[in-house]
């Protein structure tokens, strides 16, 4: 979850000109999705799966790449200028595009929680509790970020205001991490699979999963008046993801292995990873959604994202939803 880069009008009704008017109504294509730090952030983890096991294909979606970027402003642009017909991005993303004059619509609920983050600190560190970390430094990884907002929600959780620990920009998760090693921060987010790749150095003073109530994550994107075609194509991309979670609960080792590889991991870490987030409840909501959208979850985005002043304004949460794409079962607002 990052802070989208600014959008601008003039901008995107470029890229929404460039992007839906390629081929002619009806015709069959091979597409692109675009998905927010694919192979780096655990949200696209399914989408590996989908690839490898031919789940696009199966429920019709000739899905040609995954195409990664590193924030959801740039996914968008990705999205729209590309002709990409889908993308998954993060919540503040989206709403700042609309706000812009996107003509864009969430289409599915992809990741349910936050459950991928943990702060850890040293082995030998004597902060053994969110409570400790009052005067202490918290890493965060850019000004509006998520990371900062849930900085500010973790210190909550104690009892304590943003000012009581000293929040530092470390730039990234890795960035983050080398920071810990060095003493530039005493504490900072490490999320999957970052977790599971350096866990044995560090220890966990706050998990996200036990602390915090279900934020919506990712979520997919399609414009809501795409051809026949291309509107076809977004449903079968969903179904195939949802096929993709199922297969990860039913065969969690090789989709670990076939994260392993997407993501340039070691096949032990990328099971550990998997395991792990599959076995997650944030109050009693999983990690990977199915695509259902949690309205709870997404409204609670918009207030943390509200938090950093990555989003203003008033949004009405179900207006910048569209459920037409989902199956039909899953086409009820949670």
């Amino acid at each position: 979850m990052n802070f989208p880069n600014a959008f601008t009008i003039p901008a995107l009704a470029l890229c929404v000109l460039a992007g839906f008017a390629t081929a002619a109504p009806g015709q069959a294509r091979a597409e692109d999705i675009v998905v927010s730090n694919y192979g780096v952030s655990a949200n696209g983890m399914p989408f590996a799966v989908a690839m490898e096991k031919g789940f696009f294909k199966a429920e019709g979606a000739n899905v040609t790449g995954i195409l990664s970027s590193a924030g959801g402003g740039t996914t968008l642009r990705n999205m729209l200028a590309g002709s990409a017909p889908f993308a998954e991005v993060n919540p503040n993303a989206v709403i700042a595009a609309i706000q812009q004059g996107a003509n864009i619509k969430i289409v599915s609920d992809d990741v349910l929680t936050v459950a991928e983050f943990v702060w850890g600190v040293k082995p030998g560190s004597p902060i053994h509790s969110v409570a400790d970390l009052k005067g202490r430094k918290l890493g965060y990884t850019q000004p509006r970020s998520t990371s900062l907002a849930l900085a500010t929600m973790v210190l909550q959780t104690a009892g304590l205001k943003t000012e009581d620990a000293q929040l530092v920009k470390v730039g990234g998760f890795g960035e983050g991490v080398a920071a810990l090693d060095i003493d530039l921060v005493d504490t900072t987010p490490i999320p999957e699979p970052l977790w599971s790749k350096f866990h044995a150095n560090y220890r966990a003073i706050a998990i996200a999963a036990d602390i915090l109530p279900p934020i919506t994550n990712v979520v997919g994107v399609a414009a809501p008046d795409v051809s026949p075609a291309k509107a076809e194509f977004v449903r079968a991309v969903i179904r195939a993801r949802r096929r993709a979670v199922d297969y990860m609960k039913q065969h969690p080792d090789e989709a670990g292995d076939i994260v392993a590889v997407a993501y340039n991991l070691e096949p032990a870490v990328a099971r550990e990873a998997v395991r792990a987030l599959l076995a997650s409840r944030t109050n009693g909501v999983e990690y990977w959604g199915a695509g259902e959208i949690h309205m709870d979850g997404l409204r609670r985005a918009i207030e943390v994202q509200k938090m950093v002043g990555a989003i203003s304004g008033d949004v009405d949460a179900e207006k910048i939803v569209d459920t037409s794409f989902l199956p039909d079962d899953l086409k009820a607002l949670q």
